[in-house]
């Protein structure tokens, strides 16, 4: 499936998530995407992109939160379905709003986390999205780069 497509599906998920788990079953979600779409984007984006994609895939892979949920969906992983980044500016464009998002939705996570384990559970998600969303920034600037020097 293309990733921009799971990203919307991500999105979706994550506006109508409606407990702590849910949010940071859909936090665990958003990394593992950013790691699946950073580790494809290594592979076979665009030359000037792949070491920052790359970077992009471990910083994605770094956030354990869902583990402390119950299993993530009833489908699996989403990012899983991954099978092609048809438009690679869109899909990370994408990306970086679902991470914003994710954070937000971390922010209001944590004011009402009733114990200390889950409240750091979300600052570590809330850590982990930030750095994902840097490399995502510094992937697009190389993109932009690119097309400057293309055109």
């Amino acid at each position: 499936m293309d990733a921009v497509r799971i990203i919307a599906a991500s999105r979706r998920d994550l506006a109508r998530a409606s407990t702590i788990q849910d949010v940071i079953v859909e936090a665990w979600q958003s990394q593992a995407l950013a790691e699946a779409i950073g580790s494809h984007l290594a592979i076979v984006g665009p030359y000037e992109v792949r070491s920052r994609a790359q970077g992009l895939g471990d910083a994605g892979g770094q956030f354990s939160g869902g583990l402390l949920c119950q299993a993530p969906t009833t489908e699996g992983l989403r990012a899983a379905q991954l099978s092609e980044v048809r438009d690679v500016k869109a899909a990370l464009t994408g990306l970086c709003q679902l991470l914003q998002e994710v954070c937000e939705a971390l922010v209001s996570v944590v004011c009402s986390a009733d114990e200390e384990g889950m409240y750091w559970t979300c600052v570590e998600a809330m850590d982990t999205a930030d750095e994902s969303r840097d490399h995502v920034a510094g992937i697009l600037e190389k993109l932009e780069a690119r097309e400057r020097n293309l055109a």
